[in-house]
């Protein structure tokens, strides 16, 4: 890469590093004195004696000078969720917007798929599964699934097996993001199978709100741990201007991070699928109550909140 084109790429991200250094708190301090480093050791690989080297060597002497004048901040863990996690998902944002449009792109091939061949639903879903369903569509009780098990062995088994999938499609990143494309499109598809399952019946009205009321902050979570997924193993096929294996680690701890930060809303939609979910047959009204209510948690969390972290910056 030339000169100039590795000034122009990082210029604007050296000039913020240096007009809010004394603003930032210590961890973000130590984060760009690393990311300076990294600069720093590139130009004086592929450009020595040049402006830009002495330029990053003074800029990181003054990061590396602030590092040993200020104490270590010791945070609360519940100020991850209230800082750190916002400014991921904001750093990371056309990543996880990507896994979103790609999640919805797979849904919709679910659903085409479903009304145009008549063994598909049986295919994704599994006959023991849809006869089951069936047989509760036929008694009146479409979401009858829900009320074959007590609720806290339900809240547990759901809980812990959304914690699984999402770890799954996070790991499965490092075959180079194909393995976590593959996770999102198998999820999307067999939503969207099973919402025309429900919608060949009739019930597609109803079943969405039984299905969304613990589905919001479910699905949600399970696209952002595949966009964890992509953020990781993006790092590694796109490393920029980084060295491969740095940019792998930092992409690898930016989606762990995003990943292990989606447990409170698995436990959440946990929650509300065990002991929610449940009276949504019989009462519609508190399916939609849950619906709007997560609708709102994750809107406010996942897109206002970073949209304005982002832009303090």
């Amino acid at each position: 890469m030339k000169e100039a084109r590795f000034i122009a790429l990082n210029r604007e991200k050296w000039k913020g590093m240096e007009e809010r250094r004394e603003s930032l708190d210590v961890e973000t301090v130590a984060a760009n004195f690393v990311e300076l480093s990294d600069d720093l050791a590139y130009a004086r690989t592929f450009y020595p004696g040049s402006d830009v080297e002495r330029y990053l060597n003074a800029l990181a002497g003054t990061y590396q000078a602030s590092i040993h004048a200020r104490p270590l901040e010791r945070k609360p863990l519940w100020r991850f969720w209230t800082d750190e996690y916002p400014g991921l998902v904001a750093r990371h944002g056309r990543t996880l917007a990507f896994a979103l449009v790609f999640f919805v792109s797979a849904v919709g091939i679910g659903f085409f798929s479903a009304a145009h061949d008549a063994d598909f639903v049986r295919l994704i879903l599994g006959d023991h599964y849809v006869n089951m369903t069936i047989e509760n569509i036929e008694a009146g009780k479409p979401m009858g699934v829900y009320n074959d098990s007590d609720a806290w062995t339900m809240f547990i088994s759901i809980t812990l097996n959304n914690i699984k999938v999402a770890f799954v499609a996070f790991a499965f990143g490092l075959l180079f993001s194909a393995g976590t494309l593959w996770v999102l499109f198998a999820n999307g598809v067999m939503l969207g199978a099973f919402q025309y399952f429900f919608y060949d019946y009739g019930l597609l009205f109803h079943s969405m709100l039984s299905v969304w009321a613990h589905g919001t902050f479910e699905i949600t979570s399970i696209v952002i741990a595949g966009g964890a997924g992509l953020v990781m193993g993006n790092a590694f096929l796109f490393p920029g201007t980084y060295l491969r294996l740095y940019s792998f680690r930092r992409g690898a701890a930016d989606g762990l991070k995003l990943v292990a930060g989606l447990v409170p809303f698995f436990v959440v939609a946990g929650f509300i699928e065990s002991f929610v979910t449940r009276y949504a047959d019989a009462s519609p009204v508190v399916g939609a109550v849950a619906i709007v209510l997560s609708a709102i948690g994750v809107v406010c969390y996942f897109v206002v909140l970073p949209y304005k972290m982002k832009n303090k910056e």
